[in-house]
């Protein structure tokens, strides 16, 4: 909840003593931390892939010279032994030293070091299939809790169907905010009714947003598209229902006939003059809504809640929200032509159309959602680039099931779009500042355009070549390698800056992409290593995705987790909740609403000592800046997993 009002903080990238400090420190802990005080051992909880390049981390307070390690098997036979390393840097008031070794056998293993200088940590060794198949199930689980309206799935977490009011959802402009965003004035109404229910929960909170469910869909798709056997219905995690979910939803956003776009269901913001309650005001499940003191004009857009119009019928829509939709509806088309047809069809006809209606000239702010700072996207031609690629590769791969009467029947037509668009991206003001992630989409669209020139036999003509994008990818990854370099755990995200677990696994899917196209197998341990970073191979030996791993994050900022889940980390739990990951020290937030249930139960800070290079974790329900998850938070791990999972995802038109 509130996790967009911290972004504007960094939107982007923005001796005895000690002892005793850790051992007091240490008595809060949880039972697998409390070491002694000499140090830590740090792995990755959910395991290593047999026969590859492994590390886990010793941290210490004092560098561990002379030392060894040693790996045993669950019969407790030794299988490996090395000497400790060199350190590879500092982080507060602790060295860090890697421990690298690789184990070609599955099974259940112990890491120790010699002296007693840290706990054994237990880990798993397994071949990629086996290994991120509990991981994948709970992404899947993750976004089956956060659905909204009467197609909800029944589970533990989730009781009943929250906020059918949304079916007959009136529509407002979207109403001028006051410096601090409280909305000036009353809402305006357009007269329009129109069914906004379904959909996904951006976030802990109840909002549902284009912005990012376009983003949400157009990754799912990808993966159920280029990894049936992992994300589709080829034996793996099955995500094409899911999908789908998504697709309706989005479909209901946009009206064909009048040309209108939606893109947002629910107000966060409070008003100026005014008492009316908004979303972030309440701390409650979400069946709660529809009837929530109803009749009290304080609660009125709780229980009815408002749907913004991105503009008049027929108006120019802002390119960011124009691409990826595009994206997402031609990848739709391309990943159910021949399951279901018609409904492929339909939305092949919407991704054009929106496409045709994007505003190639946008001023600034662009439109995202309201407050823009709340999502603060800057660059759009990567967009573009997307929605043109993906209707390039539909086109070209089952157009003889397209329906009549589209604008542009030829993928020729789109292919040029989309390399102009990436031309313009790579000469652009941000290129080679962003990564794969929610404001930036290039890491995708790259990489499928490259495939979709390929397809089309690498007509000549078009405004860059497979070679420009392959290196303007490499330069993305460079970011990523550049910060492991000087990272003692050598993650290639900024720990220090907003989302940094997110920019960590687009880092991971870009290496595989990469690696895929150049054929660099040197790319494949990078992808690895921060797939381990993200899984508890960090400082604060904490997994920030939930329930993956030993010790995930037990406190997410999410009022269904909070509220009908288990607040130690272990038993029901948000199931494959990617939060927002550590960040700067003062970007910690707090903030107790009505309801709340404290977590960690004792308000204690346990990861505290932790903090260095700039960094922190605090595992609390009030931190949002932390602890709370989102949909672009978790979507591009199953397309991580899958990566691993797969090897290499199935060639276009290979069904």
């Amino acid at each position: 909840m509130w996790r967009h009002l911290g972004r504007w903080l960094n939107p982007r990238f923005r001796a005895l003593g000690l002892a005793l400090a850790i051992a007091l420190a240490s008595a809060g802990l949880p039972a697998w931390a409390q070491a002694p005080a000499i140090g830590y051992l740090r792995v990755n909880q959910v395991g290593y892939e047999a026969g590859r390049p492994a590390r886990a981390f010793l941290v210490t307070s004092r560098g561990a010279p002379g030392l060894r390690f040693e790996v045993r098997n669950r019969s407790g036979q030794v299988v490996l032994t090395e000497p400790v390393g060199r350190p590879s840097g500092n982080w507060g008031a602790f060295v860090v030293t890697p421990l690298e070794f690789s184990l070609p056998r599955r099974g259940r293993y112990s890491l120790s070091v010699g002296g007693g200088a840290a706990r054994p940590r237990p880990f798993t060794v397994d071949e990629p299939g086996a290994l991120y198949a509990q991981a994948m199930s709970n992404a899947l689980a993750f976004f089956q809790t956060q659905r909204d309206g009467p197609d909800f799935i029944p589970s533990a977490l989730r009781t009943a169907p929250g906020h059918l009011n949304d079916a007959a959802a009136s529509a407002y402009l979207t109403p001028p905010l006051t410096k601090n965003d409280l909305v000036i004035g009353k809402l305006e109404p357009t007269g329009e009714v129109i069914d906004a229910a379904g959909g996904w929960w951006d976030a802990g909170d109840y909002m549902k947003y284009v912005e990012t469910t376009s983003f949400t869909v157009g990754a799912l798709l990808t993966g159920i598209r280029d990894f049936p056997g992992q994300m589709g219905p080829g034996g793996g995690t099955d995500f094409t229902a899911e999908a789908r979910f998504g697709v309706a939803w989005l479909a209901k956003m946009w009206n064909d006939r009048a040309s209108t776009l939606y893109y947002e269901v629910g107000l966060s913001q409070d008003f100026a003059r005014a008492p009316t309650l908004s979303d972030y005001d309440l701390w409650r499940l979400p069946q709660a809504d529809d009837t929530l003191h109803a009749g009290d004009p304080d609660y009125a857009l709780i229980n009815h809640r408002p749907v913004f119009v991105a503009g008049p019928a027929g108006s120019r829509i802002s390119p960011n929200l124009a691409g990826r939709l595009a994206a997402a509806f031609a990848l739709c088309f391309q990943d159910y032509r021949k399951s279901d047809p018609p409904f492929a069809r339909r939305c092949l006809t919407l991704a054009e159309h929106i496409f045709d209606l994007a505003d190639t000239h946008p001023g600034k702010p662009l439109l995202t959602i309201l407050p823009f700072d709340g999502y603060p996207e800057t660059e759009w031609r990567d967009d573009l680039e997307w929605g043109a690629t993906e209707l390039a590769i539909a086109l070209a791969l089952g157009g003889d099931l397209a329906p009549g009467g589209l604008p542009h029947g030829d993928p020729a037509y789109y292919l040029v779009e989309a390399a102009r668009w990436a031309s313009a991206y790579i000469d652009g003001p941000e290129d080679g500042f962003d990564t794969l992630n929610l404001y930036d989409v290039s890491g995708l669209a790259h990489y499928d355009l490259s495939r979709a020139i390929h397809l089309a036999g690498r007509p000549p003509g078009l405004a860059l070549s497979q070679g420009d994008l392959l290196a303007d990818l490499r330069q993305q990854l460079a970011i990523g390698t550049d910060r492991a370099a000087r990272d003692p755990f050598g993650f290639g995200g900024a720990w220090d800056e907003a989302d940094s677990i997110a920019h960590g696994m687009g880092l991971a899917v870009t290496a595989e992409e990469v690696a895929d196209l150049s054929g660099d197998p040197a790319l494949d341990g990078h992808a690895a290593g921060w797939i381990g970073n993200i899984l508890g191979a960090n400082i604060w030996g904490v997994s920030m995705i939930v329930g993956d791993g030993a010790n995930p994050t037990q406190c997410p900022q999410h009022q269904v987790a909070n509220l009908a889940g288990d607040r130690h980390g272990e038993g029901l739990v948000l199931r494959g909740a990617g939060v927002e990951g550590p960040n700067a020290p003062n970007a910690v937030a707090h903030g107790f609403v009505v309801g709340m249930r404290p977590c960690p139960a004792d308000g204690d800070d346990q990861y505290k000592i932790f903090t260095g290079r700039d960094a922190r974790f605090k595992d609390n329900v009030q931190n949002y800046a932390n602890t709370e998850p989102a949909l672009d938070l978790t979507v591009l791990s199953p397309l991580m997993f899958a990566w691993r999972m797969a090897g290499r995802p199935r060639p276009l038109g290979r069904d």
